[in-house]
């Protein structure tokens, strides 16, 4: 993992996820709760998901190779990627599964009281790994939104162990209303109803964060204040008379390319220009240290030839 803080946050949801998809199973089978059993997956899927993050941290640190010449940090998208499918099919799809079964036919609740204890056990346990990821996020999250951090964010891990956070204290308390309301009522039908809200919230959560791995695996730019830091530190560099284009694309959450082309003076000679460009590099990465492989192009501006900078 390439920073201490998502490790941290991916270790605790792990650890926590681990304990309460026990309680829950034992939970499930005391009580006959399809919902506890829904639950009981979405840690499972949950856990799985916190070991392929990890996985996927430790292979993105491997050197770069003839045939990877630019590394493969963006294999943290692909195992993020992995997460929403496994929450997908494994979370969402079974609890649909199980809650349209239990709907169908429903079947009382045995000892309910120990599936609320267990429920309310794990709330605090997910309450807990939820605010490690919270705290870590707002190390990097500034004023954003919680919704904007996620889908601008260049990190995977974060996000995702925050949605699932959320999702899992939302699943709770879905489960705790179907089994509160099956034992006043005596129908165990809203066991089933409520088995069903967790199936859908998992597939909403698992279909954002599979639109949002997506496009980071297919490439993403820096976020448009770094592209303004790196513009003005172009500029800053004496010799460069302005910035013709410039493009950015994320190898990993903390690799960026750089590719732009620049204007130099029509005079300039060979030493001049090469002085340049390795000074406007070290003003680049002193602004956005992030940016790790950088291309400069020094070309004379034409008007007519110019295009814009995204």
């Amino acid at each position: 993992m390439a920073t201490d803080g998502s490790t941290r946050a991916v270790v605790t949801a792990l650890c926590a996820n681990l304990a309460i998809g026990v309680s829950k199973f034992v939970a499930a089978a005391i009580t006959g709760s399809a919902s506890m059993l829904a639950e009981g997956v979405h840690s499972v899927a949950d856990s799985a998901n916190q070991v392929l993050l990890l996985v996927g941290g430790r292979r993105a640190r491997r050197p770069a190779s003839a045939l990877h010449p630019f590394g493969y940090a963006r294999e943290r998208y692909v195992y993020a990627f992995l997460v929403a499918i496994i929450l997908f099919t494994l979370g969402g799809l079974y609890a649909l599964y199980e809650g349209y079964h239990k709907v169908v036919d429903p079947h009382p609740l045995e000892s309910p009281l120990v599936a609320v204890i267990v429920l309310l056990i794990a709330a605090v346990l997910e309450g807990y790994a939820l605010r490690t990821a919270v705290g870590e996020a707002n190390r990097t999250r500034g004023d954003r939104g919680w919704l904007r951090f996620v889908r601008r964010s260049r990190n995977p891990e974060l996000p995702v162990i925050l949605l699932e956070d959320s999702g899992a204290l939302l699943g709770l308390l879905f489960a705790l209303l179907g089994v509160g309301l099956s034992v006043l009522t005596g129908n165990a039908i809203f066991d089933g109803i409520s088995t069903l809200c967790i199936g859908a919230l998992l597939g909403t959560i698992a279909v954002l964060l599979a639109v949002e791995t997506k496009s980071l695996i297919i490439g993403e730019s820096a976020v448009p204040e770094q592209v303004a830091a790196i513009e003005q530190a172009l500029l800053s560099a004496p010799g460069v008379d302005r910035v013709i284009h410039l493009r950015t694309m994320h190898l990993g959450p903390d690799d960026l390319l750089l590719a732009a082309k620049i204007a130099v003076g029509p005079n300039d000679e060979g030493t001049e220009i090469a002085a340049t460009i390795d000074d406007a590099e070290a003003r680049v990465r002193a602004v956005v240290p992030t940016a790790k492989v950088i291309y400069l192009e020094p070309d004379i501006y034409r008007p007519d030839a110019a295009s814009p900078v995204p």
